[in-house]
């Protein structure tokens, strides 16, 4: 084998270990906050609401989708709405 082709096999395994690596060592992807406030915002949750309505959305990102219901209904987002702003949460933005 010519050292040129092994230099280059080398590199090419080099470049692939990192860019693997590199993606295995990325952070996971936030959950999405922005989606499920705007769209309780739009459910009819009013603007004295706003830190309630994201306090709950949080509780929907770490799993509490009941948490994020209460807190929804209670800030005034309807029942169905406030289901699926909290499922809305917990996953990836888009």
């Amino acid at each position: 084998m010519r050292t040129s082709t092994r230099v280059a096999g080398v590199l090419a395994g080099l470049a692939l270990t990192f860019t693997l690596g590199g993606a295995l060592a990325a952070p996971a992807a936030q959950a999405d906050i922005p989606a499920c406030v705007q769209m309780a915002g739009q459910a009819g949750a009013g603007g004295s609401a706003g830190d309630a309505v994201t306090a709950a959305c949080s509780r929907g990102v770490s799993g509490d989708l009941q948490g994020c219901v209460t807190g929804l209904t209670a800030a005034g987002v309807p029942g169905g709405a406030a289901n699926g702003a909290c499922r809305m949460a917990a996953h990836e933005p888009r």
